[in-house]
């Protein structure tokens, strides 16, 4: 096995490739090429690191300094400062947006992800999200194995019900109990689906899973298989997002090749096959019914309920759904247990939750902030606060169907019940910034005009 002096971490996330992260990651290997160095230093592509504001992101270990804004230009002086001559190359650092203008060295002195308790996101920025070894190697399948070979599917349902996670696609339901109802429907055929379908304006906290720590939402998948008695699943995920897409089929593929999925899994009696549904596009099929009559080949259009997917889902079978976030919360709670996950968050909120933090904010970006942390913290110490000194208005919470909440609004704990009682909703994860120059009557009419043209609501 090589070993490097160095490692180089290339954001390709979908954010940073716009801002032009592959020409960033072409020029850092011909340097290192033509200096001599590829034999030292490790170049890896990586997933979302979450602060997409600042664009194509560098990361050199083993300091872990975060360079912001790089342009192939760049590249020549970063190879020759911080990777030939041992100097960090201070113009490149991350830069407070206060008026001190502070230059910060180290990733993990940054507020954004100082704040921060990561758990979803614990590999995005860190491993090679086409790479299953990176994702071994940082506990990757342990889970699953524990459940396979030491638990048994209701000893595995306990602990996700005792965790109190619940599920993160906006309604709270807890997921323990929306599987144990499809564990207990009678069936000889059984599914389950990941709903990666976001279609909230502004959100893309889905996708940035995928793109960065595919392996997670299969490895939960599977676990859940398994407690339900589900032997073939789906992860239905927008065209739109061509990079998550590709990197969940190399993820299948390559959990295919080492037998973790497909028959007998890790020598025991449980088989699953997954499979990828590419939908259209249509916000509506964000909604369960509409998401399955569209993987069954049909019109994607909601359908009264009861009967419940857990009775009666795909092709008449007994069908679970989460979402994206929910299924990549399942490894950690398995590999480290109820009491840990639940000791994290409020009373009947266990956990963290994702947003996509938008809209008029310094640090925009994929933020993942435990249950109960007030939205004043969420803003301005992890976003940063508002751009240009101007005054906070309102942040808009839940996607279409959500709500604005004002500056008074501002210590509401980020958790179900708080902000439910607001009016607003969790919703996924969306969280929009306004300030003083915003006109919320335009802003409300825009999301009136968005559902009215999707059909929804």
């Amino acid at each position: 096995m090589a070993l490097y002096r160095a490692h180089v971490l290339v954001c390709k996330g979908t954010g940073c490739t716009a801002s032009g992260a592959g020409s960033v990651y072409d020029a850092l290997k011909r340097e290192l090429d033509r200096r001599g160095l590829d034999k030292e230093v490790m170049l890896v592509e990586t997933g979302c690191h979450g602060m997409c504001e600042m664009g194509p992101i560098v990361v050199v270990y083993p300091e872990g300094s975060f360079y912001c804004r790089v342009t192939p230009e760049d590249v020549p002086e970063l190879v020759e400062e911080h990777l030939y001559k041992g100097r960090v190359l201070q113009r490149l650092l991350y830069t407070t947006p206060d008026e001190e203008k502070h230059r910060i060295p180290h990733y993990r002195d940054i507020p954004f992800y100082g704040k921060q308790r990561r758990i979803v996101l614990r590999n995005c920025g860190y491993i090679n999200p086409d790479n299953i070894e990176e994702y071994i190697a940082r506990d990757g399948y342990q889970a699953l194995a524990r459940a396979l070979l030491e638990l048994t599917p209701e000893e595995t349902l306990d602990i996700v019900k005792r965790s109190g996670l619940r599920g993160r696609g906006g309604a709270g339901f807890p997921t323990g109990k929306k599987w144990e109802f499809a564990r207990m429907a009678p069936g000889d055929k059984k599914y389950i689906v990941c709903n990666a379908d976001e279609g909230d304006p502004g959100a893309f906290m889905d996708r940035s899973v995928l793109e960065g720590d595919p392996h997670s939402v299969v490895e939960g998948m599977l676990i859940g298989a398994y407690v339900i008695g589900a032997d073939e699943g789906y992860i239905y995920c927008r065209a739109e997002y061509p990079l998550a897409i590709k990197r969940l089929v190399t993820a299948i593929q390559q959990a295919e090749e080492m037998g973790l999925i497909g028959d007998n899994i890790m020598g025991t009696d449980f088989s699953f096959h997954l499979h990828i549904k590419e939908g259209a596009g249509a916000f509506v099929c964000g909604e369960e019914t509409a998401l399955m009559a569209s993987i069954e080949g049909k019109r994607g259009m909601p359908n009264p309920r009861p009967p419940f997917p857990a009775n009666s889902g795909l092709w008449g079978k007994p069908t679970n759904i989460n979402n994206v976030e929910t299924w990549a919360n399942i490894p950690q709670i398995i590999l480290n247990g109820a009491e840990w996950f639940s000791s994290i968050g409020t009373e009947t909120s266990k956990g963290t939750k994702i947003f996509a933090l938008t809209g008029k904010v310094n640090n925009t970006g994929l933020v993942e902030a435990p249950m109960g942390m007030p939205l004043r913290e969420v803003i301005f110490d992890i976003g940063g606060g508002i751009p240009n000194g101007k005054k906070f208005k309102a942040v808009q919470l839940g996607g279409p169907s959500g709500g604005c909440l004002p500056e008074s609004m501002l210590d509401t704990p980020v958790d179900y019940e708080s902000i439910n009682a607001t009016g607003a909703i969790m919703g996924s994860g969306g969280m929009v910034v306004t300030d003083e120059d915003t006109c919320i009557v335009d802003f409300a009419k825009f999301f009136l005009t968005f559902v009215q043209n999707e059909s929804c609501g």
